[in-house]
C-alpha cells in the first residue's frame, strides 16, 4: 500500500495485531462473566434492539445464544480497551446494536470515553448482505477468492453502484471518479468504471502482480486469447478452474473435436451435439471449429503448457488439462 498508493514521505504503515477472542473468552468462568459483565448490561437495553426485536417476532425465534452475543462481542471490547488501549470499534451498520452494547460496558466499567464507527453494508444485487453467512462472502484471501473472481465480482457491478464503490473502496480523487462517470454516460458499453473499479480493488489487494494475473484469466476466459492462456502459471489455472467447468484427460491417438467435446461433458450424445459444432457452436482457443472430425493437433488445439480452451456456445466454457503430453 506504501509503494502504490502513499505520496513520499507521507505516512507511515502503523503495525497490526490480529487477536483470537477465544484466548480470552474460553478462559472466562462462566460466573465471573455473568456477575462482572453481566451485571452492567440492561435487559431492557439489550431487548429493545432492533435485531433483536426482529429476532424474537421471527418464525425461528431468538436462541439464549444468540441473545448473549452482543454481550459477549461487548466484552471483547471491554478486553481490548484494558489490555490493547483499544477505543474505537468499527464495524457494519447492522453491528450498531452491539457496538452500543460495548460503549456501555466500557464506559461503565472504566469511565473512559470510547467511540463506535459504522459503515455501510455492501449488498448483492438483490439486496442480501455479502457474508459468510449468508454464503456470498468476497475474501481478501486468494486461496478463498482469486484476483480473478475479485477482478470478475467488481467488473460485474451495476451502474447505479458503481460510482458509490469507486469513491469506499479507491483512492482516487473525487474529481478524477466524476470525470470517469462522465465519459461512461458517453460510452457505456465500454464499462469504463467497472473496469477501473475492479483494477483498483484488485491492485490494492493483490498488489500489481495479483491485476496481471486478474487481466490474463479475463482475457484467456472471456477474450479466447491464446498468449494469455499460454503465459498462465498452474496456479491461475487452478484458479480459474474453480470458476469454470474443466476436465483433465488424455491424449489418445486420433483424438477428435467431436471426442473431446464428448470427454468433456460439452455437449450432449448423439445428432444434436454432433450439430452444434457442425453449425458453428464450438471453438478451441479462440478458433471455431465446424468438422467434428478434426483430429486435434499439439500447438493448435492443445498450447504449449498443456492447456485447451474449450467454447461451446456463447457463454460456455470449458478448460481442458491434457495429462502425460
Amino acid at each position: 500500500h506504501r509503494e502504490l498508493f502513499w505520496e513520499p514521505g507521507n505516512g507511515r504503515l502503523g503495525r497490526a495485531a490480529l487477536l483470537d477472542n477465544a484466548r480470552w473468552l474460553g478462559r472466562e468462568p462462566l460466573l465471573r462473566f455473568l456477575g462482572g459483565a453481566g451485571g452492567r448490561l440492561r435487559m431492557g437495553t439489550l431487548l429493545s434492539r432492533q435485531s433483536c426485536q426482529a429476532r424474537l417476532r421471527s418464525a425461528e425465534g431468538m436462541s439464549l445464544a444468540e441473545f448473549l452475543y452482543p454481550a459477549l462481542q461487548a466484552y471483547d471490547f471491554l478486553h481490548l480497551h484494558q489490555h490493547h488501549g483499544c477505543r474505537i470499534q468499527l464495524g457494519g451498520h447492522d453491528q450498531m446494536g452491539n457496538i452500543m452494547s460495548g460503549y456501555e460496558l466500557v464506559t461503565k466499567m472504566t469511565g473512559t470515553d470510547v467511540f463506535g464507527i459504522t459503515v455501510p453494508l455492501i449488498t448483492s444485487t438483490t439486496g442480501d448482505k455479502l457474508g459468510k453467512t449468508a454464503g456470498n462472502a468476497v475474501w481478501l484471501n486468494r486461496d478463498k477468492t482469486s484476483p480473478f473472481e475479485l477482478y470478475q465480482f467488481f467488473v460485474r457491478q451495476q451502474d447505479n453502484v458503481v460510482e458509490k464503490y469507486l469513491k469506499l473502496f479507491t483512492f482516487l480523487p473525487l474529481e478524477e471518479i466524476a470525470h470517469i462517470m462522465e465519459m461512461h454516460a458517453k460510452e457505456p458499453e465500454k464499462w469504463g468504471p467497472q473496469k477501473r473499479l475492479a483494477a483498483e480493488v484488485t491492485k490494492l489487494v493483490h498488489g500489481r502482480e495479483g491485476l496481471e494475473s486478474a487481466k490474463r484469466c479475463t482475457k484467456a476466459l472471456y477474450y479466447s486469447s491464446v498468449e494469455a492462456l499460454e503465459e498462465m502459471s498452474d496456479q491461475e489455472l487452478q484458479e480459474l478452474f474453480r470458476q469454470t467447468a474443466s476436465a483433465e484427460l488424455m491424449l489418445e491417438p486420433g483424438m477428435t473435436v467431436l471426442d473431446l467435446c464428448r470427454k468433456a461433458n460439452a455437449i450432449p450424445d448423439g445428432p444434436s451435439g454432433y450439430r452444434k459444432i457442425t453449425d458453428g457452436g464450438v471453438s478451441i482457443n479462440g478458433h471455431r471449429v465446424t468438422n467434428p472430425e478434426t483430429v486435434l493437433i499439439l500447438g493448435q488445439h492443445i498450447l504449449k503448457n498443456g492447456v485447451s480452451l474449450l467454447r461451446v456456445g456463447k457463454k460456455n466454457y470449458y478448460i481442458i488439462k491434457w495429462l502425460q503430453l
